[in-house]
């Protein structure tokens, strides 16, 4: 196997993946919050780590992926209750929808999805603990973390007290003993219509306990790689690890990997900013193939943009691999492969470079092109597979429909007379019907969206 390096957001380091037991590897990754439907920034860290845990397995690891689904939070009651449905019902809904709109993505489920709603009995137990071990106390049917009985806290985040908003506004203000400390367990409020009994109250969990207790449950104590958004390391993961450390004297995760933001106007992505692309929304527009590009063209740590440069980026990345399986054969790769294979890889084994692995990528095309003799599809294959892109090379015949046929000619007609409102307009409907226009000096040529 070979050394894999991770940056640790806790140490701020580069840091070699060193697995509690031998050969195995554990990733949680905070999932959505189910009050409406994900965006393409929400989708961010399951591809990250769906991609993470595909080339780990590559590396030969045997991997448990598990991404939690928030279906219990203030989020979901105010939009049920504008909504005029129970929350259950919107809850539910909207996981459909998420779990439609990834399995979209082509890079298959995580091993486990749980849900914060079927994990109660855990949640309860373990605030249990942090009562017993004098790091919570109950006031009127709330519970909160003490956050100075826990000499640890700040060491993720990297912040002071004094800087410590829990994003809990006025909420329980009156009833904490610090301003900093955060809930627990929230007493349930009029209006709110999902509630379990607690010893200390009828109510329901707060955001970070669930977190702590479902990777808990799944991956047990000190498991190797606990993701998700950068924007989750203040306060949702500083109160996990706090939660766990606190509970058991153990750390929750060894590594704490986070994504960048994806940006749109050149804001962070999120439904409070209101500029939100909805991931169905992007699948339907740019195909799922230039989606996962797109998701691979930026390093996972990095803010990426989503704009039309990076997404036609994106589809030609696409099509260039597309066009290289027309003229690949099934079979071995020559020698020249084994040098790039290995800087591939090597790539990702480095913080999980995916832009500097596709480079790599990119220069097996063009090696390939170069030779005289049919080369074999394997190496690139292999490659490709671990980014989920492999079915790239996988060349049919498509029969067009002549509906496209004919959208495609009035489009040319509408260029030819130099109509470009319209010729736009024709090829939207096209990728509505489900096909994209690659224009080449040979002219242009309908290729189905994936």
């Amino acid at each position: 196997m070979r050394e894999i390096t991770l940056h640790d957001t806790r140490t701020g380091e580069i840091l070699p993946l060193r697995p509690r037991e031998p050969g195995r590897v554990g990733i949680y990754a905070c999932g959505p919050t189910v009050y409406g439907r994900i965006h393409v920034g929400n989708a961010r860290p399951y591809v990250v780590f769906s991609l993470l845990k595909r080339f780990l397995q590559h590396e030969g690891y045997e991997v448990t992926f598990v991404a939690n689904v928030t279906d219990v939070n203030d989020k979901i009651y105010a939009a049920a209750t504008a909504a005029g449905v129970d929350s259950e019902t919107l809850a539910r809904e909207m996981t459909a929808h998420y779990i439609a709109d990834t399995d979209a993505l082509g890079l298959g489920r995580p091993d486990r999805e749980p849900l914060a709603s079927e994990t109660i009995a855990e949640i309860v137990a373990l605030i249990g603990l942090l009562i017993e071990r004098g790091h919570a106390y109950a006031v009127d049917g709330d519970v909160y973390f003490s956050v100075r009985s826990h000499p640890g806290y700040g060491e993720l985040s990297h912040r002071r007290l004094e800087d410590m908003d829990q994003g809990e506004g006025g909420e329980g203000v009156d009833r904490k003993r610090e301003p900093f400390d955060f809930a627990l367990w929230k007493a349930q409020k009029p209006g709110e219509d999902t509630s379990w009994d607690a010893p200390w109250g009828r109510g329901r969990p707060g955001w970070h306990i669930e977190c702590s207790a479902m990777a808990e449950a799944l991956l047990g104590l000190d498991f190797e790689i606990h993701g998700g958004g950068s924007d989750l390391i203040f306060p949702h993961h500083e109160n996990e690890a706090a939660q766990t450390a606190a509970a058991h004297g153990v750390p929750l995760a060894r590594l704490w990997v986070h994504n960048g933001m994806v940006r749109l106007d050149r804001e962070k992505m999120a439904k409070s900013v209101g500029n939100i692309f909805l991931l169905h929304a992007a699948l339907a527009a740019y195909g799922r193939d230039a989606l996962v590009a797109y998701f691979c063209s930026g390093h996972y740590r990095q803010p990426i943009d989503f704009d039309d440069a990076r997404l036609a980026a994106a589809s030609a990345s696409v099509d260039r691999f597309r066009e290289a399986g027309r003229r690949l054969v099934a079979g071995p790769s020559p020698e020249w492969s084994e040098p790039l294979l290995e800087r591939f890889f090597l790539a990702l084994a480095e913080d999980f470079n995916t832009p500097r692995a596709l480079a790599i990528a990119f220069d097996w095309v063009r090696e390939a092109n170069r030779s005289a003799e049919p080369v074999g599809d394997k190496d690139l294959r292999e490659m490709l597979g671990v980014l989920a892109l492999d079915n790239l090379l996988d060349v049919e015949d498509v029969q067009i429909p002549e509906e496209a046929r004919e959208l495609l000619d009035r489009r040319e007609a509408a260029r030819a007379g130099r109509d470009w409102t319209e010729a736009d307009r024709l090829r939207d409907e096209l990728r509505a019907l489900g096909w994209e226009i690659r224009d080449g000096p040979d002219g242009p040529e309908l290729l189905p969206l994936r």
